[in-house]
């Protein structure tokens, strides 16, 4: 699942999740600083720029990203193997070029662009107060040209409604879960 900072893709999949009990959220590793009220192996795994160095020479990382300001954030492999082999399916939240390499190299992986209006996207940010005002301004840049991309990706959900917007999601996501079974049966 990608789209923009604020457009609400944590909170669709928190929401998800409580209603499709065979998902499970992929952990993501960062570079970033732990927020206070953040947990190391729930909300992130968070490592070093030298740790994140090591992982991506050595193949760990499926994909990644580079924020403007500094920070990155990948998927591990190993967290991915750990979702499958407890024989549960994974749902990474990602940037965008990552949900398009995940799209690209991972068979069978379906991506979800989660969208909001660009008032709402800046409301929500700046409700958030984790960013700083130039922060704020790079992703609301980088959201207007994530929207022009959205048309790259299986599906668009539109964060405009939450419960509307988490009874789409569930439909789709039942859906190809549905759909992937019926595959496997024949």
């Amino acid at each position: 699942m990608t789209g923009p900072s604020g457009a609400g893709k944590g909170t669709l999949i928190s929401r998800l999740l409580g209603r499709i009990p065979e998902l499970e959220l992929a952990v993501s590793a960062t570079t970033r600083e732990r927020r206070p009220e953040e947990v190391d192996g729930r909300d992130y795994w968070f490592v070093s720029d030298e740790e994140f160095d090591r992982r991506l020479a050595a193949g760990e990382l499926l994909e990644y990203v580079r924020f403007p300001w500094g920070q990155r954030s990948g998927t591990l492999r190993s967290e991915i193997a750990r979702i499958t082999e407890s024989g549960r399916i994974p749902v990474l939240e990602l940037e965008l070029e990552g949900a398009l390499t995940v799209r690209n190299e991972v068979p069978g992986s379906v991506t979800i662009f989660v969208d909001a209006p660009l008032p709402e996207l800046e409301r929500r940010l700046l409700e958030r107060a984790t960013e700083s005002a130039g922060e704020i301004n790079e992703r609301l840049e980088m959201a207007r040209e994530q929207k022009r991309r959205a048309g790259d990706f299986h599906y668009v959900v539109a964060n405009d409604d939450l419960d509307r917007a988490v009874a789409e999601l569930e439909d789709v996501v039942r859906g190809e879960i549905n759909a992937a079974a019926r595959l496997s049966r024949t």
